[in-house]
């Protein structure tokens, strides 16, 4: 049975329904996530691999989600620097993202996050800054 998270019962934004972005496991008290994306067949680039832009944002919507459910929802975590390394290339298909809090402080968080094929194959990694800003504040637009 899926540990309760913050995530629960929210609506997925339009860009977390486009990467097909679903959660799969979560570790809310140790600030870990394992979300699942669909790599469309939309998202190739001319060699028939997924455009890293993509990977990117996969990337970027595991790790904030990660700190989402850390803060048991009170925090959204606008990225203010990412640095992603591309590690192998992504076919169109499943994949999946694991994003770790790695230190968060009253106003920053740092975050880490990677994208893996079916095999475990680690198509990327990255690192990210992000702003720690009241859900409150920051969702209510």
């Amino acid at each position: 049975m899926p540990v309760p998270t913050a995530l629960d019962g929210l609506p997925r934004p339009p860009c977390a329904e486009l990467l097909g972005w679903e959660v799969v496991e979560a570790r809310p008290a140790d600030g870990w996530i394992r979300v699942r994306f669909e790599g469309r067949p939309e998202f190739a680039n001319p060699a028939g691999y997924i455009q890293g832009g993509f990977l990117a944002a996969m990337l970027d919507d595991t790790m904030g989600p990660a700190m989402f459910i850390y803060s048991e929802g009170r925090l959204f975590t606008p990225t203010i620097e990412m640095h992603v390394s591309f590690l192998a290339p992504a076919r169109p298909g499943p994949l999946y993202g694991e994003g770790q809090v790695l230190q968060a402080g009253k106003s920053i968080a740092f975050l880490e996050g990677k994208l893996m094929d079916l095999s475990g194959t680690v198509v990327a990694r990255a690192t990210a800054s992000a702003r720690l800003v009241p859900s409150t504040r920051a969702l209510a637009a």
